[in-house]
Protein backbone atom coordinates (compact mmCIF):
# COMPACT_ATOMS: atom_id res chain seq x y z
CA UNK A 1 0.00 0.00 0.00
CA UNK A 2 1.62 3.11 -1.03
CA UNK A 3 0.85 6.25 1.30
CA UNK A 4 1.39 9.87 0.83
CA UNK A 5 2.52 11.82 4.13
CA UNK A 6 2.11 16.14 3.41
CA UNK A 7 3.97 17.41 7.03
CA UNK A 8 6.08 20.73 7.04
CA UNK A 9 7.33 19.39 10.47
CA UNK A 10 10.30 17.44 8.87
CA UNK A 11 11.10 15.70 12.08
CA UNK A 12 7.64 14.81 12.83
CA UNK A 13 7.44 13.95 8.55
CA UNK A 14 10.97 11.39 9.22
CA UNK A 15 9.23 9.68 12.39
CA UNK A 16 6.17 8.87 10.38
CA UNK A 17 7.88 7.71 7.29
CA UNK A 18 9.94 4.86 9.47
CA UNK A 19 6.86 4.11 11.31
CA UNK A 20 5.19 3.21 8.34
CA UNK A 21 8.10 1.84 6.83
CA UNK A 22 8.34 -0.56 9.40
CA UNK A 23 4.57 -2.24 8.69
CA UNK A 24 5.88 -2.21 5.06
CA UNK A 25 4.31 0.57 3.64
CA UNK A 26 5.69 2.49 0.54
CA UNK A 27 5.60 6.26 1.61
CA UNK A 28 6.20 9.59 0.04
CA UNK A 29 7.13 12.60 1.45
CA UNK A 30 6.48 16.03 0.87
CA UNK A 31 6.50 19.84 3.04
CA UNK A 32 4.59 21.93 0.98
CA UNK A 33 0.96 21.91 0.76
CA UNK A 34 0.98 22.96 -3.33
CA UNK A 35 3.36 19.97 -3.99
CA UNK A 36 1.13 17.83 -1.73
CA UNK A 37 -2.12 18.13 -3.57
CA UNK A 38 -0.10 17.80 -7.21
CA UNK A 39 1.15 14.67 -5.61
CA UNK A 40 -2.57 13.52 -3.73
CA UNK A 41 -4.29 14.09 -7.53
CA UNK A 42 -2.23 11.30 -9.65
CA UNK A 43 -4.04 9.16 -7.98
CA UNK A 44 -1.44 7.00 -7.17
CA UNK A 45 -2.54 6.71 -3.00
CA UNK A 46 -4.41 4.44 -0.91
CA UNK A 47 -3.79 7.10 1.72
CA UNK A 48 -2.57 10.68 2.53
CA UNK A 49 -1.84 11.98 5.96
CA UNK A 50 -2.11 15.74 4.94
CA UNK A 51 -1.38 18.04 8.17
CA UNK A 52 -3.82 21.12 8.65
CA UNK A 53 -1.41 23.94 8.63
CA UNK A 54 0.87 23.91 5.37
CA UNK A 55 2.97 26.52 3.26
CA UNK A 56 1.77 27.02 -0.04
CA UNK A 57 -2.12 25.49 0.72
CA UNK A 58 -3.69 24.15 3.99
CA UNK A 59 -4.89 20.69 4.05
CA UNK A 60 -8.59 20.92 4.22
CA UNK A 61 -7.93 22.44 0.65
CA UNK A 62 -6.26 19.57 -0.07
CA UNK A 63 -8.67 17.34 1.17
CA UNK A 64 -11.75 19.64 -0.57
CA UNK A 65 -9.68 19.62 -4.02
CA UNK A 66 -8.40 15.52 -3.63
CA UNK A 67 -12.98 14.72 -2.66
CA UNK A 68 -13.68 17.08 -6.45
CA UNK A 69 -11.31 15.16 -8.30
CA UNK A 70 -13.32 12.03 -7.22
CA UNK A 71 -10.36 9.88 -6.20
CA UNK A 72 -10.58 6.98 -4.19
CA UNK A 73 -7.50 7.99 -1.67
CA UNK A 74 -8.51 7.87 1.99
CA UNK A 75 -7.35 10.94 3.93
CA UNK A 76 -5.93 11.30 7.10
CA UNK A 77 -6.12 14.95 8.30
CA UNK A 78 -3.31 15.54 11.59
CA UNK A 79 -3.96 18.90 13.46
CA UNK A 80 -3.43 20.60 17.10
CA UNK A 81 -6.70 21.95 16.70
CA UNK A 82 -9.08 19.68 19.50
CA UNK A 83 -12.01 22.14 19.51
CA UNK A 84 -15.15 20.09 17.83
CA UNK A 85 -15.44 22.96 15.37
CA UNK A 86 -12.56 22.14 14.56
CA UNK A 87 -12.61 18.37 13.99
CA UNK A 88 -16.52 18.99 12.11
CA UNK A 89 -14.65 21.46 9.78
CA UNK A 90 -12.09 18.86 8.91
CA UNK A 91 -14.11 16.81 8.26
CA UNK A 92 -16.63 18.68 6.23
CA UNK A 93 -14.23 19.12 3.93
CA UNK A 94 -13.70 15.44 2.80
CA UNK A 95 -10.91 13.85 5.29
CA UNK A 96 -12.25 10.72 6.10
CA UNK A 97 -10.73 10.85 9.72
CA UNK A 98 -9.01 13.81 11.90
CA UNK A 99 -5.57 12.41 14.06
CA UNK A 100 -4.80 15.35 17.10
CA UNK A 101 -1.34 16.39 17.59
CA UNK A 102 0.30 14.76 19.72
CA UNK A 103 0.07 11.29 18.91
CA UNK A 104 0.73 8.16 19.94
CA UNK A 105 2.23 5.93 16.56
CA UNK A 106 0.52 2.68 17.65
CA UNK A 107 -3.33 4.98 17.09
CA UNK A 108 -1.94 6.56 13.97
CA UNK A 109 -1.19 3.28 12.46
CA UNK A 110 -4.23 1.64 13.68
CA UNK A 111 -6.38 4.26 11.85
CA UNK A 112 -4.29 3.82 8.39
CA UNK A 113 -5.21 0.04 8.55
CA UNK A 114 -8.98 0.96 9.44
CA UNK A 115 -8.73 3.49 6.49
CA UNK A 116 -7.06 0.78 3.96
CA UNK A 117 -9.86 -1.96 4.54
CA UNK A 118 -12.12 1.01 4.45
CA UNK A 119 -11.31 1.70 0.65
CA UNK A 120 -10.19 -2.05 -0.57
CA UNK A 121 -13.81 -3.59 -0.37
CA UNK A 122 -12.85 -6.11 -2.63
CA UNK A 123 -10.38 -7.91 -0.17
CA UNK A 124 -12.22 -9.28 3.20
CA UNK A 125 -8.53 -9.00 4.64
CA UNK A 126 -6.97 -5.29 3.48
CA UNK A 127 -3.43 -7.00 4.63
CA UNK A 128 -3.75 -9.32 2.08
CA UNK A 129 -4.31 -9.38 -1.99
CA UNK A 130 -4.97 -12.22 -3.75
CA UNK A 131 -5.92 -13.17 -7.24
CA UNK A 132 -6.58 -16.80 -7.60
CA UNK A 133 -3.36 -18.57 -6.25
CA UNK A 134 -1.39 -15.23 -6.32
CA UNK A 135 -1.74 -14.15 -2.64
CA UNK A 136 0.54 -11.07 -1.63
CA UNK A 137 0.87 -11.06 2.31
CA UNK A 138 1.39 -7.06 2.97
CA UNK A 139 2.30 -7.21 7.16
CA UNK A 140 4.23 -10.30 6.25
CA UNK A 141 5.72 -9.32 3.61
CA UNK A 142 5.62 -12.34 1.83
CA UNK A 143 4.25 -13.38 -2.02
CA UNK A 144 3.25 -16.60 -3.37
CA UNK A 145 1.70 -18.54 -6.19
CA UNK A 146 -0.30 -21.08 -4.46
CA UNK A 147 2.47 -22.86 -2.29
CA UNK A 148 5.66 -21.56 -4.09
CA UNK A 149 6.87 -18.54 -2.55
CA UNK A 150 8.60 -15.62 -4.43
CA UNK A 151 11.61 -14.10 -4.08
CA UNK A 152 10.68 -10.68 -5.46
CA UNK A 153 13.29 -7.71 -4.93
CA UNK A 154 11.58 -4.03 -3.91
CA UNK A 155 10.74 -2.96 -6.98
CA UNK A 156 9.05 -5.97 -8.33
CA UNK A 157 7.27 -6.16 -4.76
CA UNK A 158 5.62 -2.57 -5.68
CA UNK A 159 4.85 -3.68 -8.87
CA UNK A 160 2.82 -6.99 -8.35
CA UNK A 161 1.24 -5.07 -5.24
CA UNK A 162 0.28 -2.24 -8.16
CA UNK A 163 -0.46 -4.75 -10.83
CA UNK A 164 -3.14 -6.93 -7.68
CA UNK A 165 -4.77 -3.68 -6.55
CA UNK A 166 -5.92 -3.01 -9.84
CA UNK A 167 -6.02 -6.43 -11.23
CA UNK A 168 -8.67 -6.69 -14.18
CA UNK A 169 -7.93 -2.99 -15.61
CA UNK A 170 -5.56 -2.62 -17.81
CA UNK A 171 -2.57 0.04 -16.46
CA UNK A 172 -0.67 2.46 -18.48
CA UNK A 173 2.85 2.06 -18.47
CA UNK A 174 3.12 6.00 -17.02
CA UNK A 175 0.78 4.99 -14.38
CA UNK A 176 2.95 1.60 -13.45
CA UNK A 177 5.74 4.14 -13.49
CA UNK A 178 4.14 6.89 -11.24
CA UNK A 179 3.53 4.09 -8.55
CA UNK A 180 6.75 1.93 -8.59
CA UNK A 181 9.31 4.50 -9.08
CA UNK A 182 7.11 7.39 -7.47
CA UNK A 183 8.45 10.27 -9.75
CA UNK A 184 12.31 9.18 -10.07
CA UNK A 185 13.12 11.60 -12.74
CA UNK A 186 15.86 9.67 -14.02
CA UNK A 187 13.83 6.62 -15.00
CA UNK A 188 12.28 6.20 -18.63
CA UNK A 189 8.75 4.07 -19.46
CA UNK A 190 11.34 1.55 -21.12
CA UNK A 191 11.90 0.20 -17.30
CA UNK A 192 8.39 -0.73 -16.58
CA UNK A 193 9.01 -3.53 -19.50
CA UNK A 194 12.11 -4.58 -18.27
CA UNK A 195 10.87 -4.93 -14.76
CA UNK A 196 7.38 -6.57 -15.87
CA UNK A 197 9.50 -8.92 -17.72
CA UNK A 198 11.63 -10.08 -14.63
CA UNK A 199 8.71 -10.36 -12.17
CA UNK A 200 6.83 -12.92 -14.89
CA UNK A 201 10.21 -14.75 -14.81
CA UNK A 202 9.54 -15.46 -11.12
CA UNK A 203 5.36 -15.58 -11.29
CA UNK A 204 5.47 -18.56 -14.21
CA UNK A 205 7.04 -21.86 -13.76
CA UNK A 206 6.71 -24.12 -16.94
CA UNK A 207 3.27 -25.19 -17.55
CA UNK A 208 1.76 -21.82 -15.66
CA UNK A 209 -0.51 -19.40 -17.34
CA UNK A 210 0.67 -16.03 -17.08
CA UNK A 211 -1.11 -13.75 -15.52
CA UNK A 212 -0.14 -10.36 -16.67
CA UNK A 213 -0.93 -9.68 -19.96
CA UNK A 214 0.51 -7.03 -22.01
CA UNK A 215 -1.65 -4.21 -24.08
CA UNK A 216 -0.33 -3.52 -27.10
CA UNK A 217 0.38 0.45 -27.09
CA UNK A 218 -0.88 0.77 -23.38
CA UNK A 219 0.88 -1.28 -21.06
CA UNK A 220 -0.57 -4.10 -18.58
CA UNK A 221 -3.20 -5.93 -17.13
CA UNK A 222 -3.46 -8.53 -14.47
CA UNK A 223 -6.35 -11.46 -15.45
CA UNK A 224 -7.40 -13.12 -11.96
CA UNK A 225 -8.54 -15.63 -14.27
CA UNK A 226 -4.83 -16.58 -15.36
CA UNK A 227 -3.84 -17.63 -11.69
Amino acid sequence: MRVLIVEDDARLARLVTRVLEEEHYATDVCHDGTEGLDLALRGIYDVAIIDWMLPGRDGPSICRAVRAARLPTALLLLTARGQLEDRVAGLDSGADDYLVKPFAFEELLARVRALSRRYSPASSDAGELRAGELVVDIRAHVARRGERALDLTATEWRLLEYLLRNSGQTLTRQQILDYVWSYERDVQPSMVDVYVSYLRRKLNDPGESDPIITVRGVGYRLETARV
